[in-house]
């Protein structure tokens, strides 16, 4: 306050208004007035005597409450803070009025009651300062840390992330170990928090999280179509925090540095050889923190979880949370997409046309300006094939309709050495269905060719091992079916000086 000394020099000595000199110090002109008064009142005015002291004359002009004053009563602190974080329309205004119907007398007025809460609400832990009303955000993250795990086959070291999820009112953790860190792993971990606090909040506040988040911005994040997808199953919304904001995110940040100090510093010497193993100590951990006490609040995590979070939680879906991917894929030329090395029929007037794919873990949706235009089930392997004949152009369903049996049946009705020819026409391939066009094209050749040209041309095909409708075709055009199989194999080499003949080739043997 050394400031007094100075209000009463140039009010008192220099003549100045209290106005000039509340402008000329940069204090308030009632703060001005308060101390001339307190000066005039106890009879001190300009020169301030030398001896007295800046600490004196404060003293003097403010000795404080009077002696043997009773104190005004303080609220309850605890009692405030749970009531504003139960119900999001209390208020420290309605918080004083209650207190002051209990304290009419003695109690403290409105501005310092708010003052002493601010005061006893600065005083805690960062991660209870940011108010946060029950049952209204989970916050979810990655820690910085991993778990190092040991494969007990191959004796190969891999680590796995710790995915972290706090309620904002009542900091309650969830902590669980991933296989990694992909949009099924996350989105499944999702589902088995809310399955644990037994409830949904309203809205979820992940980082910039990539399996989250495919595009951050401050204003239009784009939430990826699959996180969005589980968040409206669960009949929530995804709020994510601003890009290099950790004060959005303050509730989650402590909640990672409770996990990785609380729960993997305290598993560091102990060595895991599977997932499950190493989430069985996670759940010990995770529960151990949940129940520990706060040091400067009453209760626990799980007792304030209890008591104010859980009964405003929104209830979980009926129907069970199943991951769903979203892709595109074109349709092809033979009215299939491809997904997962896999085909997915679509019907033949999409073709070219690029589709969207809702794939889960059973299923295949194929869906055309939002609308469903196909459903498979899901196949797994390589090159496998899921086909509705409807999908396909008629054409192509006559084609499907053949099977390699009933192909050599037919060519058997022509004659036997067709039926044999189209018998290893299907053989030569690796499988049968490659096969399957050629054969068509022979029968195409049954409309044109009487069934005698056809089994004498079969007949020349298998002597000259042509197993092609093209060779069949060739035979045909040229009437090389119609021409003796014997001329080809029984007419006499003529003489000439360069043909060595057998006996020379039978010498040669003979020296070696």
């Amino acid at each position: 306050m050394h400031q007094i000394r100075e209000v009463l020099r140039l009010n008192l000595g220099l003549g100045l208004t209290q106005r000039q000199t509340a402008k000329s110090l940069g204090i308030a002109r009632g703060t001005v007035s308060d101390i001339v008064q307190r000066a005039h009142a106890e009879g001190v005015g300009w020169p301030v005597p030398m001896d007295l002291k800046d600490i004196e004359l404060e003293r003097l002009l403010f000795p404080g409450p009077r002696p043997g004053r009773p104190a005004m009563p303080d609220p309850d602190f605890n009692w405030m803070r749970h009531e504003l974080l139960k119900d999001k329309d209390v208020t420290l205004q309605l918080l004083w009025y209650e207190y002051k119907a209990q304290h009419p007398a003695d109690g403290l007025q409105y501005s310092q009651f708010c003052r002493r809460y601010r005061e006893w609400e600065g005083r805690l832990d960062i991660v209870l300062r940011i108010p946060h009303v029950a049952g209204d955000k989970v916050f979810v993250d990655f820690a910085g840390r991993k778990q190092r795990i040991i494969d007990p086959i191959t004796g190969e070291v891999w680590y796995a992330p710790l995915f972290v999820g706090v309620l904002g009112a009542s900091s309650y953790l969830y902590a669980e170990l991933l296989p990694d860190e992909t949009e099924g792993s996350v989105c499944m971990a999702m589902a088995r928090m809310f399955a644990f606090f037994k409830g949904v909040p309203a809205l979820i506040v992940p980082d910039n999280m990539k399996t989250a988040v495919t595009k951050s911005s401050r204003y239009e994040p784009e939430i990826s179509r699959s996180f969005a997808a589980m968040a409206a199953h669960f009949g929530c919304a995804v709020l994510p925090t601003r890009v290099r904001k950790p004060r959005d995110k303050a509730k989650v940040e402590v909640g990672v540095q409770v996990a990785q100090r609380w729960l993997l510093a305290a598993l560091r010497n102990r060595t895991f050889f599977s997932l499950a193993e190493a989430n069985a100590a996670v759940v010990e951990r995770r529960d151990w923190i949940n129940q520990r006490p706060f040091r400067k609040l009453e209760g626990s995590r799980s007792s304030v979880f209890a008591t104010i979070e859980k009964p405003v939680l929104r209830p979980l879906p009926e129907l069970p949370y199943v991951f769903t991917t979203y892709t595109r894929a074109r349709v092809g030329l033979d009215c299939h997409v491809q997904f997962d090395h896999c085909y997915y029929s679509a019907p033949h007037t999409l073709v070219g046309k690029e589709l969207e794919l809702r794939v889960t873990d059973t299923t295949v949706t194929i869906l055309f300006d939002g609308e469903q235009v196909a459903g498979h089930a899901r196949r797994r392997g390589r090159g496998l094939y899921a086909t509705v004949p409807a999908h396909l152009p008629e054409s192509h369903r006559r084609h499907l309709e053949w099977n390699p049996q009933r192909l050599i049946a037919w060519g058997k009705t022509i004659g036997p050495m067709l039926g044999q020819l189209i018998e290893e026409i299907l053989k030569g391939r690796t499988h049968p269905e490659q096969g399957y066009r050629s054969c068509l094209g022979i029968m195409h050749l049954a409309k044109i060719y009487p069934p005698a040209r056809m089994e004498a041309a079969a007949t020349r095909a298998l002597t000259i091992g042509a197993r092609s409708a093209r060779s069949m075709r060739s035979i045909l055009e040229n009437r090389l079916d119609q021409e003796p199989l014997a001329d080809e194999n029984t007419e006499p080499t003529p003489d000439h000086g360069n043909v060595r003949g057998a006996d020379y080739y039978g010498k040669v043997r003979a020296k070696r």
